[in-house]
């Protein structure tokens, strides 16, 4: 449930008043703060814990135990009420507001045009806008650790046959899904992937069973975009690869690689930008990339020494690669197919 919010003067009639007692603005509507915790809110769709939010979540409580930031944040927001929860933060005078508006794309960045003075760093499918310069975007771009996932779950599928369960199919699964057979591929280019979309974001017994349907079909390796996908491995003792965050503690004989996303280095960047007054429109989801250090491969743990050494050796290989440039992701946003 959203937390219940008192309103404040919103900040655009304080600025209005200093400017009727002749305050003159900057150009860019934040004033340099450096010395000062910026007040944060996070309003997130889903709970926490799940998996892209929750990245979200510990970069902020990571930036707040610092003392960059004060943080508070509101879980389970449905986009109906997004603009609306939206508008109540602004309106209390948080300096920066992150989250998700896949859902509320053009409803929320209205919000953001009659708050110019708030920073909106948003998950969005689509661009940033310019005429829009207090709002930023941002996505998971882990396509390279998610390749690299791809090579491990190839050398350790005896069947050929992976089952991928996703939330819907968005650029920001999509990239992902391809990355991961682009590089199950790299191991066995005769790979068969069964994948299904689920329809929803946080909905675990619907993803449990689609992956049942998948191991009755030949399966012996799932991709678990979604939560629910793991514990269908686990069941039926086959093998399964994280995403976005590290289940392997959770399931140990099963989770044998994850890619990992690193929200910090987007986190962290924005706070800067907010606090040197410099914040403006931007596409933040560079900082998500390996070279950036926004995504990496999870340690092997459980299964150190269990993956074919010529599958490790080649994601040593390709980690080097992307690192140095030498060797590129590709990004592939098309809804991915069975095959």
């Amino acid at each position: 449930m959203t937390k219940a919010r008192a309103l404040h003067p919103s900040r655009r009639q304080i600025l209005k008043t200093g400017a009727s007692l002749g305050v003159i603005a900057a150009a860019t509507p934040f004033a340099a703060m450096a010395q000062t915790p910026l007040k944060v809110a996070g309003i997130y769709t889903v709970p926490v814990e799940q998996q892209w939010v929750n990245r979200i979540h510990i970069a902020a409580l990571a930036a707040q135990e610092r003392g960059d930031i004060t943080y508070t944040y509101s879980e389970n927001t449905a986009n109906t009420d997004y603009p609306r929860v939206m508008r109540e933060y602004a309106e209390q005078g948080v300096d920066m507001i992150v989250g998700e508006i896949f859902g509320a794309e053009a409803e929320a960045r209205e919000v953001a045009a009659d708050y110019p003075e708030v920073a909106f760093l948003m998950g969005s499918s689509f661009k940033h806008d310019p005429a829009l310069p207090n709002l930023s975007v941002f996505d998971n771009y882990i396509q390279d650790a998610s390749y690299l996932s791809g090579i491990i779950a190839g050398a350790m599928s005896e069947t050929g046959k992976i089952g991928m369960v996703g939330g819907f199919p968005i650029p920001e699964v999509n990239r992902l899904m391809h990355a991961f057979m682009a590089g199950a591929r790299e191991m066995n280019p005769d790979m068969e992937f069964q994948v299904s979309f689920i329809g929803s974001w946080f909905d675990p017994p619907k993803a449990k069973e689609t992956a049942f349907a998948m191991i009755e079909n030949g399966a012996d390796m799932l991709y678990a975009e979604r939560f629910g996908v793991s514990d269908a491995a686990q069941e039926k003792g086959i093998l399964a690869i994280g995403n976005v965050i590290d289940t392997q503690a959770d399931y140990p004989e099963t989770v044998v690689a994850s890619a990992i996303w690193h929200f910090e280095p987007t986190m962290d960047a924005a706070i800067a930008a907010v606090k040197a007054g410099e914040f403006t429109a931007a596409d933040y989801g560079v900082y998500s990339f390996m070279k950036e250090g926004g995504c990496s491969l999870a340690p092997y743990g459980t299964f150190e020494g269990k993956i074919p050494a010529e599958a490790t050796a080649l994601v040593e290989e390709k980690t080097a690669a992307i690192l140095d440039g030498s060797f590129v992701v590709e990004i592939n946003d098309a809804e991915p197919k069975s095959s």
